[in-house]
């Protein structure tokens, strides 16, 4: 299956498993993926692969970038960090972009904290090459764009979401994005990590993990959650995950359709 392929209603990770050939893949990212074939070959050399252990952080709020990352394998989450050391997760990336997306802006800083959610493998990219004043990194603009829209309608779905909905319906919706970027149905992560990455009381998520596993949704061991009933978790999320879902579909077809333009 190539990229113009992708449809609406093919979860985001097993669409990209389907032409995706190895961790050391660059067209393992949609971003790059997207490119023409002579200018990924271009930029090839400059693109360093690096493992992304859980936890890492890559950058802090008011931090200068040296790099972009671009995931292949790893989910990176995006988080927004208050006064009293409290935070909450504004978005999630993973494969599908990129993350250093203000240097596209002409800024060479961050106001979020990126924190690798699920351990994997990303390529990095010296900052420059985003830099919208350099012409070497002209023809990353578009695609990285395209992803920065996606990337701003998930946010901002994100704060409403943390605003009106509940904590169960943010817990399902969170999950279902992870499972949409990760291959099979098991997200690597603590209950307690999921607490910190929403903004709630660990003891809320842990009453809805206990909810849905009695209902047979999701299997909890340590370190690891399991869905076992995608369909039963989409019944239960808010309007909020479809929102989301659909730009992002959106986003694999534009993607899809430049990549193979660019062929």
């Amino acid at each position: 299956m190539t990229l113009g392929r992708l449809v609406a209603d093919i979860p985001l990770a097993t669409a990209l498993v389907n032409f995706m050939d190895s961790a050391s893949d660059v067209k393992q990212n949609l971003v790059l993926a997207a490119l023409p074939t002579r200018d990924r070959d271009r930029l090839r050399p400059h693109l360093e692969l690096i493992y992304m252990p859980a936890g890492r952080t890559l950058h802090e709020p008011g931090e200068r970038l040296s790099y972009a990352y671009f995931p292949t394998t790893c989910i990176v989450s995006l988080v927004r960090v208050m006064e009293d050391g409290t935070s909450a997760q504004l978005a999630v990336t993973g494969p599908e972009g990129l993350v250093g997306t203000s240097l596209l802006m002409g800024r060479g800083t961050t106001s979020n904290r990126s924190l690798i959610q699920c351990a994997g493998y990303a390529y990095r990219l010296r900052a420059t090459f985003l830099n919208p004043e350099v012409p070497p990194g002209s023809y990353l603009h578009r695609p990285a764009l395209r992803f920065t829209h996606a990337l701003v309608t998930q946010m901002g779905q994100t704060a409403a979401c943390n605003r009106h909905h509940a904590v169960d319906q943010q817990v399902c919706r969170w999950l279902l994005l992870t499972l949409d970027r990760v291959t099979g149905n098991e997200i690597k992560m603590t209950q307690e990590s999921i607490a910190a990455t929403l903004g709630v009381q660990r003891e809320r998520v842990s009453e809805v993990a206990s909810h849905l596993r009695t209902e047979g949704l999701i299997a909890c061991r340590r370190g690891s959650i399991t869905v076992m009933d995608r369909a039963q978790l989409e019944q239960r999320v808010c309007e909020c995950y479809a929102v989301v879902k659909k730009e992002y579909a959106a986003l694999l077809r534009d993607l899809g359709a430049q990549a193979t333009k660019g062929q």
